[in-house]
Parts: structure tokens; sequence; C-alpha cells
């Protein structure tokens, strides 16, 4: 997903939902569905009325909206829906305040129109729209429209409608925006919590939560599609006594050594985890034993060039690194077994070694 975070307040944020919010296409069908019947009954209205034009229109304006919601009902295009129920509302209102349809009142129904577009637009859509009809209006209350369309309304009536509708799209634009950055904020609160639920604190890297559904789900591939698979155990050498010499926070400082290592070395598509106190776990996809191997070997020459500043006193870094490659229809757990059996005989074999579970090593 393209990061909340960069999102500003007047951007389309449709997309996302937060609890309890009323998704937009789901708006927009329930308005259609309320908006129909009323149309046709103010057509009945109208035909009562013995207007000849008035009738017609409206029904096309109803069937219009049932069409739109119908083709989204096929479509499932939201977006082609709400620009669809905006283009009609849109010629509707025109349609009724030109028209002075029920003697000029159905022209109250324009203060419907900022709310909804503000709600189900980006906002920059909403004060073009209804900008345009307040100029829209203001034009058709002017010498002008009274020239062109002979409305019946009076002085009093259009500076009052065009107060009020003005007052009321600034307050719908400043209600809007508030709603936009409160949503905002609860997204970027959500994304937090799942980047902090998915990473270790420290380093940045997965945690051990994490790397176990990556395992999962490279596992179901590698049963699907036999793609082996590869993963690294691996510890920092002789950590308590750097910890005990140095304090916490030097060991702390050589966790994040390794942790920037690993970014380092390996490909976009590994994925590196925090295991647990100082030990890392690496998942390699489509990586065999000897590739796995490689890339362990790699990783450890890379973090015995590197060293943490201890009061002026550089203290080397190294790890030991147990290799298992996938075979045959083993568990994950088995397989993770295996690592750190090629963890722990790269420890008795003096450390800063890398071994697999058959017992290869190289240092």
């Amino acid at each position: 997903m393209t990061q909340v975070a960069e999102y500003k307040a007047d951007t389309d944020l449709s997309q996302y939902r937060v609890k309890g919010e009323i998704p937009v296409p789901t708006l927009i069908g329930w308005l259609t569905l309320a908006a129909v019947p009323l149309i046709v009954f103010f057509a009945y209205r109208s035909s009562l009325r013995g207007d000849p034009t008035a009738p017609v229109f409206l029904v096309v304006f109803a069937g219009l909206l049932a069409i739109n919601g119908v083709a989204y009902l096929i479509s499932h295009n939201s977006t082609l829906q709400r620009r669809g129920f905006i283009t009609v509302i849109t010629a509707l209102f025109t349609y009724l305040a030109i028209q002075a349809v029920e003697d000029g009142s159905a022209i109250i129904w324009l203060f419907a129109y900022p709310p909804v577009v503000f709600y189900i637009s980006q906002s920059r859509v909403g004060v073009i729209a209804c900008s345009g009809g307040l100029v829209g209006v203001a034009m058709l209350f002017s010498p002008i429209g009274d020239q062109l369309f002979d409305t019946p309304y009076t002085a009093s009536f259009r500076l009052t409608m065009l107060v009020v509708f003005a007052f009321e799209i600034s307050t719908c634009y400043v209600l809007d925006q508030s709603r936009r950055r409160s949503k905002l904020g609860l997204l970027k609160l959500a994304q937090e919590f799942e980047y902090a639920a998915k990473h270790d604190t420290l380093t940045g890297l997965a945690n051990r939560r994490e790397v176990l559904a990556q395992l999962e789900n490279e596992y179901q591939r590698y049963l699907r599609n036999s793609r082996t698979f590869s993963v690294l155990l691996m510890d920092i050498d002789l950590f308590k006594s750097v910890n005990d010499k140095h304090g916490h926070h030097i060991g702390d400082e050589m966790i994040k050594l390794v942790a920037s290592t690993l970014r380092e070395q390996c490909r976009k598509v590994d994925t590196l985890a925090r295991w647990g106190g100082e030990e890392y776990l690496v998942l390699l996809p489509e990586t065999n034993t000897e590739e796995a191997v490689k890339t362990a070997n790699r990783i450890r020459e890379a973090v015995s060039r590197k060293s943490v500043n201890a009061d002026g006193q550089d203290v080397a870094a190294t790890i030991s690194v147990g290799a298992a490659t996938i075979r045959n229809a083993e568990s994950v757990d088995r397989l993770l077994q295996r690592a750190d059996e090629g963890l722990y005989r790269a420890k008795t074999l003096g450390r800063n070694t890398v071994c697999d579970f058959e017992g290869t090593f190289t240092d």
C-alpha cells in the first residue's frame, strides 16, 4: 500500500477504512435508494400540477441514478459510481434551481449538495464543485439570470440563499478537512501499531512472530511449487562477555551493528529477523544449501571487519552461523532444528564459523 504517512488531509482517503466509517459506495447506494423514489414522487406531483416538462426530466434523472447504481453492482467500479452520482445530482440540482420546481422551493435541496460531495469525493473536487454551485446560484439570481430564466425568487430570498449557501460550503469544507485529518491520524496510528507488531524495536528487523509467518508462507509455496528455500540461524559470539565488560549499551550497539550488516549483505527478497537476544534468523527464498553457505560466509566476513567503539576501544564482533535448506516433506520446526544444530556445531568448532546440518563448515 502507499504509505499513509505521505498523504495530506485533502487526499482521497476513501480507499482506506476506519472502524465505524460508512464506505463511500455503500453511502452512495443508500442515497440512490432514497433519492430515486423521492424524485419519482415529485415528478408525480408536478404532473398533477399540469407541468408538461418537469415530470419527464425528473423521471430521467431518477432513471440515471438507478442506472448508475445498477452499473456499480455489475462492475464494482467505485470510481465510476462516484463520478456518475456526482454528475447526475449536479445536473439534477441545476435543473431544480433553474426551473424553480415546486414553486421555487426545490432549490432548497441545494443544501444537501456540499456535505454529500465533500464526503464522497476528494476535497479539491468538493471545493471546485461547491464553488461552481455557488457561482451558478449567484448567476441565476443576477439580472442576467432573470433575463434568461425569469425565476420567481424574491430579492430577500436570493440574498438569504446566497449567504446561507456560502456559509454551509465553508462549514462543510472546515469539517471535511477536520474529518480527513482525524482519519489520517488514525491510519498513521494503525500503521505504526502494525509495524511495531511485526518488527523488533532495537534493530528494526522483523520480529520472531513475523518471520515465523513468512516462513510458513514460504513453506506453503515450497509444498505447491517445490521451490526450495534456506534459513540461516546466527548468534553473536561471546556476547555475554561484551555486556559484562562494556555494559548493555555497547551490547545494544553490537546488536544493531550486526542488523545493519545483514541489510547490507542480503537481498530485498530475504526476510531478516531478530530471533531473540543476540540471535538472528535469515530466510532465503529460492536458495539451496551451497548458496546459503556462501551468503552466510559473506555476512560473517562482513561482520568480522566491523567493530563497536567503547570508550575509545574497538570491540570486534564475530558471528557463528547454522545453515539449513528445506528438504522432502519435513516441517518448518524440523528445518529450524537443523539450523540450530548447525549453529551449535559452529560454536563448538571455535566460533566465527558457518556450518550446515551435514557438518560441512567454512571459516
